[in-house]
């Protein structure tokens, strides 16, 4: 599971990296959870654009905002078929851009951060699906989940599973609405030899409240034993 991740990249950078004509004014976040906002890159009727958009997928037909907190990723193996995913798997397709996400790995009794990223420091391209939720009172809610996949390599110690991250020859063919060939898209959904980071980091991260630039900094010496 992929629960938190960062995007700290300016919308500039965002922009010109995918091929969005307007760059958005972004603040950078460092501890992204569910049912938070972030950046997400869409197709929209032929424009490319960057949207804000809720982190944990609310599917057309569900009841309440609620379910999004349960629907955060969309395993590759199986979101064609689920029910939850399969709609948004065929027509709603998304990139959201992270300088890295964090995952957990199991230490005695405790478990410890790892903040995972792109070797040459660039944003990740991680494939995800959005939808559109039209409650009884009040606004339309537009949500995503990110699509994950087995561990590669340099993840696997950590955590057996991983997002998504699309090679940028790869970008087009995910955020193309025409694109429906759902084993050339199913294709894409595969864990790939990335040049990553892992960095332990504090265990701060575990708390939401906590959003700033120190969690991407290495844990303490001492601080990873286990307890």
């Amino acid at each position: 599971m992929c629960g938190r991740f960062v995007q700290s990249s300016s919308g500039q950078t965002l922009a010109e990296r995918f091929g969005v004509a307007e760059a958005p004014a972004l603040r950078p976040r460092y501890n992204i959870a569910p049912t938070q906002l972030a950046a997400a890159v869409r197709d929209i009727e032929g424009r490319r654009r960057i949207d804000l958009l809720r982190f944990g997928l609310v599917p057309g037909w569900a009841e309440d905002l609620r379910v999004g907190s349960r629907m955060i990723n969309a395993r590759a193996e199986r979101i064609a078929t689920a029910p939850a995913f399969r709609a948004a798997f065929r027509r709603r397709r998304c990139i959201v851009p992270a300088d890295g996400f964090y995952e957990w790995q199991p230490r005695g009794k405790t478990k410890q951060p790892w903040l995972v990223r792109a070797a040459d420091g660039a944003p990740l391209a991680l494939a995800a699906v959005w939808e559109r939720f039209e409650p009884a009172e009040g606004e339309p809610v537009e949500s995503f989940a990110l699509v994950t996949t087995e561990a590669n390599d340099a993840l696997r110690p950590i955590h057996d599973r991983m997002p998504v991250a699309l090679a940028p020859d790869e970008v087009d063919a995910w955020l193309d609405p025409a694109q429906q060939d759902r084993d050339a898209l199913c294709a894409l959904l595969r864990p790939r030899a990335l040049p990553l980071e892992c960095i332990p980091v504090s265990r701060a991260v575990n708390d939401v409240r906590h959003d700033d630039s120190s969690l991407l900094e290495p844990a303490p010496p001492g601080a990873t034993e286990e307890t």
